[in-house]
This record gives C-alpha cells, structure tokens and sequence, in this order.
C-alpha cells in the first residue's frame, strides 16, 4: 500500500516541485528584466541630461559669439537655447530625484528657458537685444558651463565605478542617502545652483514668478470665529452645524484657513479653504458620494449658473466644459462690459447624478480680480478682425475677450468660435493690431447665451 502510494505521490511531488522551481526562475527573470530596462532609461536619461546641458552651454555661446546686430542669429540661438532647457527639464523629470532636492537646478533651467522662448518670438528687428540682456546671456553661459561640468564629473563615476540608478531609487526611498556618489553630485550641483547670485531675468520672467507675490490681497487678517461664521453661511448646512477649522502656513505670505463643515457626524462633510488676509474663499468641496450619471451637461449648466448667483459670483459666464464619466467640469470667466475677463476665472465641478455643484478652484479669480478692471479700447472693429480669420473658418460667434498673452501681458481681443478642418476652435485677435494671439482647440463647445 505504502510503495503504491508512494508510486503515485513522488512523481507528483516531483514534477510539482520542478514546476515551482521553473515558476520562481520565470518570475525572478521577469523582475530581472524590468529592473535591467527601468536602470537603462534612468541611464539614457542621465547621459542625455549631461549631454543637452553642455549643447545648452554652447547654444548661448553661439549667441554671444555672433554679430550684436544679428536679430536672425539671435533668435535661432534663443529658441535652441529653449529647446536645450526643455529637453532637460524632461530629462530630470525621467530621473528618481523626487525625494532629492533639486529644485534650485529645475528652476534655474526654468527661467533660463522662459527668458530664452519669450525673447526669442518678441520682433528682435524691431526690439533686439538690449545690454543688460547680453550681460545676462554672459553670466548664464558661465553658469550653465559650470553645472554641465559638474554633471559630467557625475558622469564620469557612474561610468568608472559602474554605479547603478536603482540603488540611487532604493536609497531615496529608505533614506538611507549617506554614501552615493550620484546622490552626492547631484546635492553638490544644486548646492552651486543655489549660491548664484541673483541676476535681472528681465521683466517678464520676474512678472511670471512673483506676479501673486507680488499682488497684496485687499482686507485685513481674519480669526478663526471669522472663518468659522464664513464657512457656516457658505455651506448653508442648517443653524448649527459641526465645524473643524485647520490654519495653514501660519507666519507666511500664503497662509489660510481650511474648515469642514458636516449637518451631523453621519453626513458628508463640505470643505473649504480661505485666505488668511482677508477671509477670502479659494476652495470649495463637497465630499458627497457621486452616484450614476443621470442629468446632461446642459441642464448641470444651468445648476451651475443659479449656485454661483446664489453664493455672490455675478456676471459669470462659462467658456469650457468637459464630461468625465459621472462627474463634469466648467470654467467659468467674470464679464465687464460686455468684454470676457479670462483671467478671473474659476473652474466648477458638478455631480452628473443630479447637476449639482460638489467643487470648485477659485484661486485664479481671488488673486487676479478687480472690482472695475482697466480695459483698453478696441482699435479695429470687429469686421477688420474678422478679415484675419482662415478663410476656411466657419464662424458660429464673436465677443470681445482680456487674455494673457505670452508675455503675460493683458491684451484686448476679438473672440471667435468656429469650425475649421473639422475640429472646433477660439481663435483670438487683437483688436489693437489684428494679430492672432491665442488658437485653442475646443473638445465640447460651450452654446453663447
């Protein structure tokens, strides 16, 4: 009984125990190969960041080297230089760096590469190249130098010493960073970055960075009874609510209230955020359950449109919606005068269950609004705009809209919505020189009221 038993068993056991080993082998070389692909595209990324770094170092010093009159020259250095930071930035980001500060470097390549593409698409025959912008170009061509030879001495150990990325990855995330070399050399890059002393970047980088740093919130420091009085009357959950208020970022220039309010301790709690100065809402959160999609973007339109009346946002209009399964969103613009304000805009959420609204980011609309805001007067009239258009174009409406250009300057414009190659589009002229200054593809376009 025990051999017959035993017959049948170990050749079970057998081809079990066979099957075990060649399915751990499988795995183990599966786990090998995504291993040895993840370290050859951190590789490939590091040698590439190394290699656009040194080209980005000689793009600017093929611009310093030409004629000072060069305006095409120029530009064709410029946009190389842009396109050098680019290709970097993309490359940092392919990189395990999130848990190692490296943010000196990413936003010096920022700036670089915002002051090389905004000056490069200005009229350098008409504006070209003033001296302190030469004297700038001279300070970042030494210090671009220096960060690509200290990323090529990081290179140059990865290379010697056959130093792995995945032990760069497996160190950052046990923080365990005290011995490596590629840790090491990337500290020591951003450390150099960072003690750089601070150059004239121009108006329009400087404008783009500290622009809502620079804008001083109207209204003086709230307390917390403040906010708890705000956040109860917002949220219109009855007379007496519970109430958990949260200060954010106590003792600095973006501090804020959070507060959540529930009808009881079983209910869905809406929470929101509030500027300290002046207890202005940001934010606004209904942490309801969505359920099935039941009502169309149009009928939550109109939801929408009587929430923000109701809660004191008057003379908005919506600009864009996009539908994702069960949820739907709207931007939504302040009008003045008949004009569209694109830069106060805020962008709302709705439940397509029942159309009603469960959020919204107003953060756009709280720093950048005005109570009467400047707006320059047209000097061509739309029928001269129009003539700007694609001849193809098939015009469904025209308004007049205040964007930013890519200067970051408010510019004035004749709004068309249309159709063209069988997508539809906004295309945005100036109505000060006929210029087209923004083009955008429209997914849902919105119907004009």
């Amino acid at each position: 009984m025990y051999k017959r038993l035993s017959g049948v068993l170990f050749p079970v056991m057998t081809l079990l125990l066979i099957g075990a080993m060649v399915w751990g082998y499988q795995e183990n070389q599966e786990k090998n190969a995504i291993l040895i692909k993840a370290e050859n595209q951190y590789q490939r990324a590091f040698h590439d960041l190394s290699f656009h770094m040194d080209k980005l170092h000689g793009e600017i010093g093929n611009t310093l080297a030409v004629n000072s009159t060069s305006a095409s020259m120029h530009r064709k250095g410029l946009v190389n230089v842009w396109r050098m930071t680019s290709e970097a930035q993309n490359e940092i980001n392919q990189l395990p760096l999130t848990m190692l500060p490296f943010n000196k470097t990413e936003e010096f390549l920022s700036k670089i590469s915002k002051l090389a593409y905004q000056t490069s698409i200005r009229d350098l025959d008409k504006e070209p190249l003033s001296d302190k912008e030469f004297k700038t170009l001279q300070v970042l061509y030494k210090d671009s130098g220096q960060i690509a030879k200290d990323l090529q001495g990081v290179q140059n150990k990865v290379i010697d010493s056959r130093l792995r990325w995945m032990d760069v990855e497996t160190a950052l995330a046990s923080q365990s960073t005290g011995e490596n070399s590629i840790i090491d050399g990337f500290r020591t890059v951003d450390k150099t970055v960072g003690e750089y002393p601070d150059m004239d970047w121009g108006p329009s980088v400087a404008s783009m960075k500290d622009k809502r740093a620079v804008k001083k919130l109207d209204g003086v420091p709230v307390t917390k009874e403040d906010i708890h009085r705000k956040a109860i009357k917002f949220a219109d959950l009855g007379s007496n609510p519970e109430v958990q208020l949260t200060e954010n970022g106590k003792g600095t220039e973006w501090a804020s209230f959070t507060a959540k309010v529930k009808k009881n301790k079983d209910s869905a709690a809406i929470a929101m955020d509030f500027t300290q100065k002046g207890g202005i809402l940001i934010s606004y959160t209904d942490e309801r359950t969505i359920g099935d999609k039941k009502v169309d973007m149009e009928l939550s339109r109109g939801k929408v449109d009587k929430f923000l009346e109701q809660k004191g946002y008057s003379n908005m209009t919506p600009v864009m919606a996009d539908e994702y399964g069960n949820m739907g969103n709207f931007t939504y613009v302040r009008k003045q005068d008949d004009v569209l304000i694109y830069p106060e805009k805020m962008t709302i959420r709705v439940g397509l269950d029942n159309g009603e609204v469960t959020g919204f980011q107003a953060s756009d609309f709280v720093y950048e609004h005005h109570a009467q805001r400047p707006i320059p007067k047209a000097k061509l009239s739309l029928d001269e705009a129009r003539k700007k258009l694609n001849i193809d174009f098939k015009e469904d409406y025209s308004r007049k809209s205040l964007i930013e250009d890519e200067l970051s300057n408010e510019v004035l414009c004749y709004e068309f919505g249309g159709k063209v190659n069988g997508a539809n589009y906004r295309i945005y002229i100036s109505a000060e020189d006929g210029s087209e200054k923004a083009v955008e593809e429209i997914k849902t376009p919105i119907k004009s009221k």
